[in-house]
């Protein structure tokens, strides 16, 4: 079984363009480092791709030297290109508030958040121009930011206050998109948390809500090749994984939905950890909800 899954992981990884090497260096300084109320928030820039830095936050409780336990946190796209990793300190109007800097660091966790192409200290260029420039390139954007996201991964890992055998992964709307694909693809995310972004895709299609997402989204000859937004989480079974959506997101169709918890379901049970797939729907839409966060907490204290 695990040698089928790590065949699996390398087919999904190829379709993702020619990224830089894995293996490569990772250097980082520290800008700054100051207390934020109940947590200390480190500035770093990354080199992590080896074409452009990464700046990236990382926050970990005043109290203690750690090691603790990890999140690594993927900001949302939205829309806003400025906001970027800034949504890990600041929240943003989809999400509740505290902001999950607060939450994480109330419960013993550390947290480590980059921004990704286009948003942050990284905007500049629009996505789009991005896009067309890497495509040239024999480049996907996803697959970039995916990889950034894998080396900001063996950062965190690296980390002396960090324990690497308890790390996980959270995000919502984009950022809940890349939690699944990067416990997907590396086995050293233990917990997975995605909010509001589960999105079968031929579902989408159906829908027609391709729109809805923006064109960083979009891997070359993934349904060619026979994937779907069910396959790829399986790759995250028998790790604990928690979806969250919203049964009037444009986003994630109810039809998709189903057909992603049925298949769950049974990958979950085949491999004898039912109780560590949940997929809890709401009515609502691409938010956030109170209920919501009280999930997500409960299940990082359960399983993180």
């Amino acid at each position: 079984m695990r040698t089928t899954c790590e065949r699996k992981r390398k087919q999904l990884y190829r379709l993702l363009g020619e990224l830089p090497p894995r293996d490569r260096a990772i250097s980082a300084k520290t800008r700054s480092a100051e207390r934020h109320g109940p947590y200390m928030l480190e500035r770093l820039v990354l080199d992590l791709n080896g074409l452009e830095p990464v700046p990236a936050y990382f926050i970990r409780p005043a109290a203690g030297s750690g090691p603790w336990p990890a999140v690594l946190y993927n900001h949302a796209h939205g829309g806003d290109y400025a906001l970027g990793k800034d949504e890990l300190i600041r929240g943003r109007d989809a999400l509740q508030q505290p902001p999950y800097a607060e939450a994480l660091t109330a419960r013993g966790l550390c947290a480590l958040c980059i921004d990704h192409w286009a948003f942050g200290e990284r905007a500049g260029r629009r996505e789009s121009e991005i896009f067309k420039e890497m495509l040239w390139r024999g480049r996907v954007m996803w697959g970039m930011v995916v990889y950034d996201s894998l080396r900001a991964l063996d950062y965190l890992a690296s980390r002396p206050d960090v324990q690497p055998d308890r790390i996980g992964t959270l995000g919502i709307s984009m950022g809940s998109t890349m939690a699944w694909w990067t416990a997907a693809l590396d086995e050293r995310v233990k917990v997975t948390v995605d909010i509001c972004c589960l999105t079968e895709f031929e579902d989408l299609i159906a829908a027609r809500g391709l729109d809805g997402h923006g064109i960083y989204y979009y891997v070359p000859g993934l349904l060619k090749a026979g994937w779907s937004c069910a396959k790829i989480n399986a790759l995250i079974a028998p790790r604990p994984h928690l979806g969250l959506a919203g049964n009037t997101d444009p986003l994630t169709p109810p039809s998709g939905l189903d057909k992603i918890d049925a298949h769950l379901k049974e990958a979950y049970a085949r491999l004898g950890a039912p109780e560590a797939w949940r997929l809890v729907r709401y009515d609502c839409g691409h938010m956030e909800t109170p209920e919501m966060r009280a999930e997500v907490l409960a299940w990082l204290d359960r399983w993180l």
